[in-house]
């Protein structure tokens, strides 16, 4: 829900995830679909459909959760939170997107389709 809200997305978006219980639950998919958010899951036993979220992981471990120790789920649910907002998206730098921040990688993509939209 705090995606939907702080992103907007239109209708139409691809959510791709594993097979994880999570993503397959009944009601995970339903708030999807009514938000116009089309589900795409990857196939049985191919880890490599997967692979973009899975070295996310890898990151958010290895420069986070395996550094800390959490006395409550809420000081964990905090800490990824500042690493997400204040540090992931906003200021680290990914080979993937070619080192650009995923805020600068989105800001580039609107703007583009901003300018496409104004072509005669």
């Amino acid at each position: 829900d705090m995606a939907i809200a702080r992103q907007r997305p239109a209708p139409g978006l691809t959510h791709h995830s594993d097979r994880g219980v999570q993503f397959a639950a009944h009601e995970y998919r339903k708030r999807l679909r009514q938000h116009g958010i089309v589900c795409s899951m990857s196939r049985k036993g191919d880890c490599w459909d997967n692979a973009p979220m899975e070295s996310f992981y890898a990151t958010l471990k290895g420069e986070l959760v395996e550094q800390c120790d959490y006395l409550t789920r809420d000081d964990a649910r905090a800490d990824v939170f500042q690493f997400l907002e204040g540090w992931y998206n906003r200021r680290r730098l990914h080979s993937a997107l070619g080192y650009l921040t995923p805020e600068q990688k989105v800001a580039a993509f609107h703007a583009a389709a901003s300018a496409a939209q104004h072509c005669p």
